[in-house]
This record gives C-alpha cells, sequence and structure tokens, in this order.
C-alpha cells in the first residue's frame, strides 16, 4: 500500500520479485527463528537467480503478468486521477515551496556541468553537484545563502500583503516573485561593481 493513500492498489511485482518472494518463505520455513540478514540474502537470491531454469522462469513470468493485470484493473476503478486534489490533499493554487540554498546553486551549475561533461547522466550531474557543494567553502556558498534569505523575505512580505489587501495579483504570485529576485539580483551587483570601481 502506498503511504499517502491505503486505499491505493498494491503496485505490481515482477518476476523476479516474485522469485524473491518464494526464496524468502522458503527461508522462513526452514529457518524461523533466524532473522534475514538482508545482505547476504538479497546476493544469495541474486547468484540464485542466474541459475534458475527457463520452466521456473517462465511460471514466474506468468505470475508477473497475472499481478500487472491485476494491477491495471485496480487502478482503473482506483478513484482519484493522477495530479487530482484528493489524491494529494493539497491546495492545487497553493504556492510553490521556496527553493532551498541547494537547489539555488544547482539551478546555476547544472548547466555548465552539462557543457563541460557532454553525454553526461542525470545521477552523475547530481553526483557532480553535490561534490561541488560540498568542496564549497562558506564564503562561496554565502551568495546562495542571501538569495534564499531574500526569497523567504519576499514570500513574508507577499503573504503580509495578501492578508492585508494590498497584493496586486495581475502578474500573478509567481511572476512578482521572481522578478523581484531579478531586480534585487540586480541591484547587488550594481553595487558590488561601485564598490569594485571605488
Amino acid at each position: 500500500m502506498a503511504k499517502g493513500d491505503p486505499k491505493k492498489p498494491k503496485g505490481k511485482m515482477s518476476a523476479y520479485a516474485f522469485f524473491v518472494q518464494t526464496c524468502r518463505e522458503e527461508h522462513k520455513k526452514k529457518n524461523p527463528e533466524v532473522p534475514v540478514n538482508f545482505a547476504e540474502f538479497s546476493k544469495k537470491r541474486s547468484e540464485r537467480w542466474k541459475t534458475v531454469s527457463g520452466k521456473e522462469k517462465w511460471k514466474l513470468d506468468e505470475m508477473a503478468k497475472a499481478d500487472k493485470v491485476r494491477y491495471d484493473r485496480e487502478m482503473k476503478d482506483y478513484g482519484p486521477a493522477k495530479g487530482g486534489e484528493e489524491e494529494k490533499g493539497k491546495d492545487p493554487n497553493a504556492p510553490k515551496r521556496r527553493p532551498s540554498v541547494f537547489f539555488l546553486f544547482c539551478s546555476e551549475f547544472r548547466l555548465k556541468i552539462k557543457s563541460t561533461n557532454p553525454g553526461i547522466s542525470i545521477g552523475d550531474v547530481a553526483k557532480k553537484l553535490g561534490d561541488v557543494w560540498n568542496n564549497l567553502s562558506d564564503s562561496e556558498k554565502q551568495p546562495y545563502i542571501t538569495k534564499a534569505a531574500k526569497l523567504k523575505k519576499y514570500e513574508k512580505d507577499v503573504a503580509d500583503s495578501k492578508s492585508k489587501g494590498k497584493f496586486d495579483g495581475a502578474m500573478g504570485p509567481a511572476k512578482v516573485f521572481r522578478k523581484k529576485v531579478e531586480e534585487e539580483d540586480e541591484e547587488d551587483e550594481e553595487e558590488e561593481e561601485k564598490e569594485e570601481d571605488e
């Protein structure tokens, strides 16, 4: 069952998942008192899977196909559509969460990493971003921390304005928010340039 919705159908199982389930049941019957060491169990199951006969694999494939039919049928009867308000239990008009300091850093550096490493996978990009971030000094992280703090302050100002009825939502809160951050970034850059000129 899914964490968020106890009514959501149990996910479909693969042939390998059925195989592992069978192995667990065998282990419990043979050694009911011995707890399963997951790492060791997984390694043994993986090795044993390689030696499973074609006939046994065919049976497991049939079980997986039958479970897929069950899952598809249950999902068809399952109430809320994907992304629906009921499923998420959230207000669809609620504002998006403010990006984290690390996310602000990633949005700036992701393209640089992709351009210097053509053909890199998404996982490797994420790993490199994490490595670069972890190797930054506190002073190098500061611009992102400052930007995140500005975003937080701006969100509070918008909320205060809305509660006082002073918010002009003609552009929509997201566009106003982005525009404000861009203006503040430009002001910061101008101040830095003035300091450098002096």
